[in-house]
């Protein structure tokens, strides 16, 4: 597996913002969105290291870490991702897949592990934080409208938005596919293209109910360049 770094921090954005989760970012995309902030792990002369899901898993444990963030890039490209997946899943850690919304979720979403301590009845599976690309991304065409209906109460769509008729085509999505109530929805911010403040004015005018603004905690504790954290 292509890593491009690994490191312990806490998670910046998602249901688990603000604890600390070990972090693995993989090589490679399949897009190219206009606002991206990690293209660099992108390039395919991005510097990695080869790692089999066994050392991962390995290393992942050592941390003692409970809260394990698998980002990218896209991390589903990767080919032993399911291997991987089972492995963590299996030592009872919480997984959550950072994804663009352009890799059909259908596989993923059949490995499981053990049950969450305390939840008999709740096998553990991966958690998803998926992306809607809007239109300021490039790739909206690229999203997989399929990849909705497979997401449950643990899990994240965002939307990230630059402007005020992004906030409008956001709104279009949740609506069509009745996305509050049935997973966590975040607005976030293109960092530096629209004041957080606009989006609560707006979020108020329309009402939006089980809908929360989120901004990413790494880029207001450290230089929003800054990588490993």
């Amino acid at each position: 597996m292509k890593v491009a770094e690994k490191f312990i921090s806490i998670n910046g954005e998602g249901r688990r913002a603000g604890e600390l989760a070990v972090f693995v970012r993989f090589q490679g995309c399949n897009l190219s969105c206009g606002y991206c902030d990690t293209k660099w792990a992108n390039a395919p002369d991005c510097p990695y290291e080869e790692e089999t899901p066994e050392d991962l898993t390995r290393w992942i444990k050592k941390t003692g870490i409970r809260n394990v963030t698998l980002t990218g890039g896209e991390p589903l490209l990767q080919k032993e991702m399911g291997k991987l997946l089972a492995l963590l899943l299996h030592e009872a850690l919480r997984v959550e897949i950072e994804t663009n919304g352009a890799v059909d979720l259908g596989p993923f979403c059949a490995i499981s592990g053990p049950s969450e301590p305390g939840h008999a009845e709740t096998p553990l599976r991966p958690v998803f934080t998926m992306d809607w690309k809007l239109p300021g991304s490039g790739m909206e065409h690229r999203m997989k409208p399929e990849n909705l209906a497979l997401l449950g109460e643990n899990d994240t769509v965002k939307f990230v938005v630059s402007n005020a008729s992004e906030l409008s085509r956001a709104e279009e999505i949740m609506r069509k596919y009745a996305l509050p109530g049935r997973c966590s929805v975040y607005l976030s911010p293109v960092f530096g293209a629209i004041d957080p403040e606009d989006i609560v004015e707006w979020m108020k005018a329309q009402k939006l109910n089980d809908v929360r603004l989120q901004i990413q905690l790494h880029k207001v504790i450290w230089d929003p360049e800054k990588r490993g954290v």
